[in-house]
C-alpha cells in the first residue's frame, strides 16, 4: 500500500468515527454500543425489535451524519474544481452566486409561499434559485464572450450580491414570524435530513466527483497556464464552462438541503493539496476525505457547543474558515518578507 492508500485508509477510519460520533452524541448521549446495534438492526445485518432510542439513532441522526459526510465531500470537490478552473486560491461556490441563489429561492418560499408541496418544497425552491443563479452567470459569461477567469469571478460576484438584496428584500418585506427559519437556513443547518432525500445529495456528491476525475489530466493541464493547456489539446473555454455547470448543478443540491454551508469549498482544497500535492488524480478523492470530515466533525461541535440549544453549522464553519483565511495572509505575509 503506498503513501496515498494509507492517507485513504486513515481517512476513511476517521470518518466512520466521526459517523458514529455524530449518530451517539447530541442534546441526549446514547451508548457507542446502542448506537451500532441500532445501526445493525436499521440495516438488517442483526434482526429483532427497534426501541425508541434506536429509532432516534437510526431515523434522526445516522441521516444526518451521512448527509454531513455526503454534503462536505461534494462541497470540497466544488472547492478545488473551481479553484482550479478559475485560477483563484479563494474560489468557491459562494465566491459565484451559486449558493446566494439557492438560499433566495428557499427564503421565498419561507416568506411567500408557505410549504404548497409539502417536504419538497423547500429543497425543490433553494435547487431552482441557484439553478437560476448559475444560469444568469453562464449567460453573462457567454453572452459578453468574457472567457478569462477573472470575468467569470465578477460575474459569479455580481450575480452574488443580486441574490443576496433578494434575499434581504425577502426577508425584510416578508412574515416576521418566519424570521428565525430564515436565519437558520441563511447560516447551514442538517436539520432537514431524511432518508428520502438521502439519494439527492449522493447524486450531487457522484456528479461532481465522477466529472473531477473523468476529466482530472485536463485540470492537471489547466495548472500549468491556458495557453499552455490549449497547446496540449485542452478545450479550455469549454472545460472553464462544463466544469462550472456541473459545479453549479452539484451545489444547488447541497444547498437545497442543507442551507448555506460557508468557507468548505475554500478550505478543504487547501489542506488536500498540502498532503498529497496538486494533481487531481489523488486531490479529488483526498478533498471528499477530508471536507467529509471536516463538515462531519463541525456538525458534533455545532449540536454540542451550546446544547440543549443547536448552532447553525454555518457558524461553526465560518469561524474555522476566517481563522483559515487569516492563517494563509500570514503565511503569505511571512513569505513576502
Amino acid at each position: 500500500m503506498g503513501r496515498f492508500g494509507l492517507i485513504t485508509f486513515a481517512g476513511a477510519v476517521i470518518l466512520i468515527a466521526l459517523v458514529l460520533l455524530s449518530a451517539a452524541y447530541g442534546t441526549t448521549s446514547i451508548p457507542l454500543s446502542e448506537t451500532i446495534a441500532a445501526i445493525a438492526l436499521g440495516t438488517g445485518l442483526t434482526e429483532g425489535d427497534m426501541s425508541p432510542l434506536h429509532r432516534i439513532v437510526f431515523d434522526l441522526r445516522l441521516p444526518r451524519a451521512l448527509f454531513a459526510a455526503v454534503i462536505g465531500a461534494g462541497l470540497g470537490i466544488v472547492g478545488v474544481v473551481l479553484q482550479t478552473t478559475t485560477r483563484n486560491d479563494l474560489a468557491d461556490p459562494f465566491l459565484f452566486g451559486l449558493s446566494s441563489g439557492a438560499a433566495a429561492g428557499a427564503v421565498f418560499v419561507i416568506t411567500v409561499t408557505g410549504d404548497i408541496l409539502g417536504l419538497w418544497t423547500l429543497p425543490l425552491a433553494a435547487f431552482c434559485g441557484g439553478l437560476i443563479a448559475s444560469g444568469i452567470v453562464l449567460a453573462l459569461v457567454h453572452g459578453l464572450r468574457m472567457s478569462a477567469p477573472e470575468k467569470l469571478i465578477l460575474a459569479g460576484l455580481a450575480v452574488s450580491f443580486l441574490f443576496s438584496a433578494i434575499t434581504n428584500y425577502l426577508i425584510f418585506a416578508g412574515d416576521s414570524r418566519a424570521a428565525h427559519s430564515v436565519i437558520f437556513w441563511m447560516l447551514g443547518g442538517l436539520g432537514l435530513a431524511r432518508w428520502e432525500s438521502f439519494p439527492l445529495v449522493c447524486t450531487g456528491l457522484a456528479l461532481i466527483l465522477a466529472y473531477a476525475l473523468y476529466r482530472n489530466r485536463w485540470l492537471d493541464a489547466l495548472l500549468t497556464g491556458d495557453l499552455t493547456a490549449a497547446t496540449l489539446g485542452v478545450p479550455v473555454q469549454g472545460l472553464r464552462f462544463r466544469m462550472f455547470f456541473v459545479a453549479a448543478l452539484a451545489t444547488a443540491v447541497f444547498v437545497s438541503v442543507a442551507g448555506v454551508i460557508g468557507f468548505v469549498g475554500l478550505m478543504v482544497p487547501h489542506i488536500a493539496r498540502g498532503i498529497v500535492g496538486p494533481l487531481h488524480r489523488h486531490l479529488v478523492p483526498a478533498a471528499a476525505l477530508i471536507g467529509a470530515m471536516l463538515l462531519t466533525g463541525s456538525d458534533i461541535l455545532s449540536r454540542l457547543l451550546l446544547a440543549p440549544q443547536e448552532l447553525p453549522v454555518g457558524i461553526v464553519t465560518t469561524s474555522l474558515g476566517s481563522a483559515f483565511v487569516f492563517l494563509i495572509l500570514f503565511r503569505a505575509s511571512k513569505a513576502d518578507r
